[in-house]
């Protein structure tokens, strides 16, 4: 509705929605046809016109770039993306109850693992997750929960006749959507998922999203998907379902690749090599389906 309808229209521009069938050459078509300058998209979405064959380079020709929200956006799309094209590939992170509010555009380079900063007016800080550590913001590297303040204009003035779950989501002057992340020392934002998303293999907090990103740089990965697994009765650890390459895929490499970029906590301690991770339609990974 923010990327794809309202920001364009408040802008003068034109937007072109597609609904037909599905057809992942069908973008092509229609850039060329309409000579769209701007593509919006899932990363499932790009993922599937990438793997289809259907990406006719010269069908581009008028685009400057994409953009893409609804999803993390990993550095082999990202990669895959700017080799394909040519083209710079900007993500964007939002919720319903603002649209996009932090995200990459040609003043803020794309960084992969980021979806970028805080957009120019917008007031964001992260909150302690427990509401009994208070509403100050946390320190810049610290993660918590992603807060906008009430006063931003393009929030929403409150979840209609759901006053307990309006309730929950105000804390002090901020309202919080159930985000982590914490701040980089220039200002890029780094997201680790939702707050109910986040394993606790042995009582720590571990980020799926966080080992994902690590673990897409691995040696031989294609594709991975993380969730917390159970072992044994009462034993639950960090896994990691792996899509090896084309050379294939040595799992010791891939945990002695996560132990020297995660602390020794967030290290997976079964990786499972797999065909293929289940996903949406859309391309959207499918934790609660990866099972040993």
């Amino acid at each position: 509705m923010g990327v794809g309808l309202t920001d364009p229209w408040a802008n003068g521009a034109t937007s072109v929605i597609y609904n037909g069938p599905r057809d992942p050459g069908v973008w092509g078509r229609l850039v060329n046809r309409c000579g769209a300058t701007i593509f919006a998209s899932v990363p499932g979405v790009y993922r599937q016109l990438l793997a289809s064959g259907a990406l006719v380079r010269d069908d581009l020709v008028t685009l400057r770039h994409g953009l893409t929200a609804g999803e993390a956006l990993s550095r082999d799309l990202y990669a895959a993306w700017q080799e394909a094209t040519g083209l710079p590939l900007y993500e964007a992170l939002g919720m319903s109850e603002i649209s996009t509010y932090v995200s990459s555009s040609p003043l803020v380079p794309t960084r992969p693992g980021s979806p970028g900063k805080p957009q120019e007016g917008r007031c964001v800080a992260i909150l302690p997750v427990d509401p009994a550590d208070g509403d100050e913001p946390l320190p810049v590297g610290e993660t918590g929960l992603l807060a906008v303040h009430r006063t931003d204009p393009g929030l929403l003035l409150r979840y209609w006749e759901r006053p307990q779950e309006d309730a929950a989501a105000r804390r002090g002057e901020w309202f919080v959507g159930g985000d982590l992340a914490h701040l980089e020392p220039d200002g890029y934002l780094v997201h680790h998922g939702r707050a109910d998303d986040v394993m606790n293999p042995g009582g720590y907090r571990v980020s799926p999203q966080e080992v994902e990103h690590v673990l897409a740089g691995a040696p031989g990965v294609a594709d991975v998907g993380v969730t917390e697994v159970e072992v044994k009765a009462g034993v639950r650890v960090v896994g990691a379902f792996v899509v090896p390459g084309p050379d294939g895929c040595d799992p010791d490499q891939v945990r002695a690749y996560a132990a020297a970029h995660v602390a020794a906590y967030k290290v997976p301690r079964v990786i499972k090599i797999v065909d293929v991770l289940p996903r949406t339609a859309n391309g959207k990974l499918q934790r609660r389906q990866l099972s040993l």
